[in-house]
């Protein structure tokens, strides 16, 4: 259920197919939107082991069969009605990571990481140091690629650190397991739009710690300090002016993502010393779409921060900067939360420049504040050009939205990628002579 326009179900759909199982997809998405991802199991469907369903559901499929898997992003999976009518039929319904998870040859030896901010970075640090250091890793969950191929090829041994970055949605489907070490970076308001209340949203991002056993370890973040523990979990608090310095990566929140890095690596292998640790920490280069230095165009930086989708991670992307010389472009999908924290910055901010659907919103807001200090620009080309033109020598541009991307980009990678575009044109022609 769900296989996605970016190939979510990919990886279970093989897997299921390489066991013998005869495989139904279907998905509310029709076959033109679906292209890329049925395009990687063609070779499947045309030798008829997976059958097609897609621009709607059917509640027989979800009654006349052995399993249901559905995709973890799937909304309010506890009131859609194609899976209640699966629960009724006594169909078991799982998720990919929930095969995953069942399927990891030891749990003490998988690190889960979640967190409203900060859960991607961190880790791809920690599974960067362990390979910079030859420990035997392999990183998966929501920051992409399917385990389950892993698993088939025989990459995952007993020893091997596994990484897993866990959404919400993710956690929810996972309750009544949680990973030998659990890491929550922080809490914030956020994904109201999936969850239906913060309440429901904090009890899934628990789920991680709520399962472990005596023995395990948690590593929390200090708006985490008090998230109880199961008895016997041996629990680090990290302290908000924790980090290591001299990272390739910019910010004072990355210092910290790395210091929950060192220390998770530390707790979980006894022979790396910090030092180890942290030298390793400082030759990672980051990831794309999470202040990502794209390029200069007339000794103005731009810095590409798509996967900022909360205020909380909007402001964690200014404070990288000097605020009197930062261009912020914001705004996107509502998703119901308060975007306060961004439109107080109009005062500090070189420029506002608000896009999307809480755009009107967000300008409204700044300009009530400082006016004149926001430009309601409605698509991010028109908010790139206008940041660019206001901004000086020595300038940032930043997109940073603190919104989700659906109501113009179908991810907040096709956000990142337009601007990262816009840049390579601009820089380009004004290289030409």
């Amino acid at each position: 259920m769900g296989l996605g326009r970016f190939g979510g179900g990919v990886g279970a759909i093989r897997w299921l197919a390489g066991r013998g199982a005869r495989v139904l997809v279907t998905d509310l998405d029709n076959a033109g939107t679906l292209a890329h991802s049925l395009a990687a199991i063609r070779p499947l469907i045309d030798s008829g082991t997976v059958r097609l369903a897609l621009g709607g559901h059917v509640e027989s499929d979800f009654t006349q069969t052995d399993l249901v898997v559905a995709n973890a992003a799937v909304p309010t999976p506890w009131a859609n009605p194609f899976l209640s009518a699966a629960r009724a039929a006594g169909v078991p319904i799982v998720t990919e990571i929930g095969l995953v998870t069942a399927l990891l040859p030891d749990r003490a030896n998988v690190i889960g990481i979640t967190g409203s901010v900060g859960k991607s970075t961190t880790t791809a640090l920690i599974h960067h140091i362990f390979a910079a250091l030859g420990i035997d890793s392999v990183a998966g969950g929501n920051i992409g690629g399917s385990l389950l191929t892993d698993l088939d090829q025989g990459r995952i041994a007993t020893d091997t650190r596994v990484v897993l970055e866990l959404s919400s949605a993710m956690l929810h489907w996972l309750s009544g397991w949680s990973p030998g070490t659990a890491v929550v970076t922080t809490f914030e308001d956020n994904h109201v739009d999936w969850h239906g209340t913060i309440d429901h949203y904090r009890t899934s991002k628990r789920n991680i710690l709520a399962n472990q056993r005596a023995g395990d370890r948690a590593v929390l973040g200090p708006t985490v300090h008090s998230w109880p523990t199961v008895p016997g979990v041996h629990c680090a608090n990290i302290p908000a002016d924790a980090g290591v310095d001299g990272l390739a990566i910019p910010g004072a929140h990355n210092a910290w993502n790395a210091a929950v890095a060192v220390a998770v690596v530390c707790a979980t292998d006894a022979a790396i010393s910090e030092h180890q640790a942290r030298d390793a920490a400082r030759t990672f280069k980051g990831l794309p779409h999470r202040l990502e230095f794209v390029g200069e165009i007339g000794r103005v930086r731009f810095f590409n921060d798509s996967k900022a989708t909360t205020p909380g991670a909007t402001l964690i992307g200014v404070s990288s900067f000097p605020a009197e010389r930062t261009h912020l472009i914001a705004g996107g999908y509502d998703k119901r939360i308060d975007l306060s924290p961004i439109s107080e910055q109009a005062s500090t901010l070189a420029g506002l420049y608000t896009v999307g659907q809480t755009g009107p919103q967000l300008a409204r807001a700044a300009d009530a504040i400082a006016p004149g200090s926001a430009f309601e620009c409605g698509t991010l080309d028109a908010a790139i050009e206008r940041a660019s033109d206001r901004a000086r020598p020595g300038d940032v541009v930043l997109l940073s939205p603190g919104c989700a991307s659906w109501d113009q980009f179908t991810n907040f990678e096709a956000r990142g990628d337009l601007f990262r575009a816009w840049v390579a044109a601009h820089a380009a022609a004004r290289s030409v002579p």
